[in-house]
């Protein structure tokens, strides 16, 4: 007789941008020719830049000749091309890498649900609280926690780390011992970037206890101080202790495209298991469980980490930044209180009133017609607080936040 896995009965709720969906799908029924001012997925609006359009045509021009066609690739782990670019793109912080540390995916969501896998059952799970929510429901799915607690909006058996205003929305190590440590900076949904000297604790936390740290680069790009680190590789010690993940969708407008890597460092230790084993698991998994990313896609992804590519994706990443401190600084004009928009492309506010995140999001849709994400919606941290993602179109960033201006009032 065959089973369900019912560890999926255990997630709490409906995934968080269904829900989101639902809500507004039903707004619209009832409220048709009304127009919605979408802040809420991070969803990026913007065309592809000439340079990545080029490399797309390129890989789709090599495929309508029978001298230059090819179909699946020799390796699953990415093609050679595609690993040399990200390898010279490492070096810009000055980071050295072996190919074969490389491997290129369909995108930075699936790779941190995927990781999971390498490692055993009985792994402590730790994440930072509020967190995007893959990092959780995946662990859920894959059996390291017990049940849901609606009480506390927490699973039994994670160990989470509130991010809060009090502690710059940044967690130090828990006193218990943990094995596997989501890391996200800069943070979706905070905001908040990370320090050299934040990181280093994570680090010398993690090589004395052989825990390994799952750390989310995806939104590097959008880093504009330069003190801070935009790859966890940049402190010594993290390639012993870290597995980088990051992503083409935000920085290049890959978002329906689909295109990431994961950096698995030969050097990383776990317990039971010498230096090279975790690459080999994971080079195992993604040649047992993917056929690799689109060629043609990633074509695209050589021509945007060339230096023409690059100049063009630092102008997106200049727009929606511009966006965000429309966002920030809107906001504030308001009264409200809001962190993020600086090096990250979310602004995370307070709610006012007292208002839950889903009272907020109820309000905010139906007296501005704007769409955002409410907090609690990233973990029971992120109560009382709502993310606004600077992705969409400059004039209807503006208009979003006039509409807030004149519908909502902060007292």
């Amino acid at each position: 007789m065959a089973t369900i896995n019912s560890n999926y009965d255990k997630l709490g709720g409906g995934y968080l941008f269904p829900e989101i969906g639902r809500r507004v799908r039903q707004f619209q029924a009832e409220h048709p020719g009304v127009k919605l001012l979408k802040l809420g997925i991070g969803n990026t609006t913007e065309a592809l830049t000439p340079a990545v359009i080029d490399g797309l045509l390129a890989g789709v021009e090599r495929l309508a000749h029978v001298e230059t066609y090819t179909g699946y690739a020799d390796d699953s782990t990415g093609e050679t091309e595609m690993k040399k670019a990200l390898q010279l793109f490492y070096r810009r912080f000055n980071v050295s890498l072996d190919l074969a540390e490389i491997f290129v995916s369909d995108g930075a969501k699936p790779d941190s649900g995927n990781i999971q896998s390498i490692f055993g059952i009985e792994n402590v799970v730790a994440v930072q609280d509020p967190a995007y929510p893959v990092y959780v429901d995946t662990n859920v799915i894959a059996g390291r926690s017990g049940a849901f607690d609606a009480r506390t909006g927490q699973y039994q058996g994670i160990i989470y780390m509130p991010c809060t205003q009090e502690n710059g929305f940044f967690p130090q190590p828990p006193e218990e011992k943990v094995d596997l440590i989501y890391l996200c900076s800069p943070n979706n949904p905070t905001g908040a970037v990370a320090t050299k000297e934040q990181l280093k604790i994570w680090i010398d936390y993690a090589r004395a206890r052989q825990s390994v740290i799952i750390f989310d680069a995806a939104y590097s790009a959008f880093i504009k101080d330069a003190t801070l680190p935009r790859s966890i590789y940049e402190l010594d010690g993290a390639k012993e202790c870290a597995i980088e993940i990051s992503s083409f969708s935000k920085v290049a407008g890959f978002t329906g495209v689909r295109l990431g890597w994961a950096v698995v460092p030969q050097a990383l230790v776990v317990e039971g298991a010498p230096a090279g084993k975790v690459n080999w698991l994971w080079a195992r998994r993604q040649n047992t469980f993917f056929n690799g990313a689109s060629n043609i896609v990633q074509a695209g992804g050589v021509a945007a980490l060339s230096d023409a590519g690059q100049k063009e994706c630092q102008g997106l990443v200049d727009y929606y930044m511009n966006n965000a401190r429309v966002i920030r600084e809107g906001l504030q004009n308001l009264d409200y209180i809001c962190y993020g928009g600086v090096n990250a492309p979310y602004i995370w506010m307070k709610t006012p009133h007292g208002l839950s995140s889903w009272e907020f999001f109820d309000l905010l849709l139906h007296d501005a017609h704007v769409v955002g994400t409410p907090g609690v919606g990233f973990g029971p941290s992120g109560e009382g607080y709502f993310r606004l993602s600077a992705f969409g179109h400059a004039a209807d960033i503006e208009q979003a936040v006039a509409s807030i201006r004149d519908h909502l009032k902060r007292q």
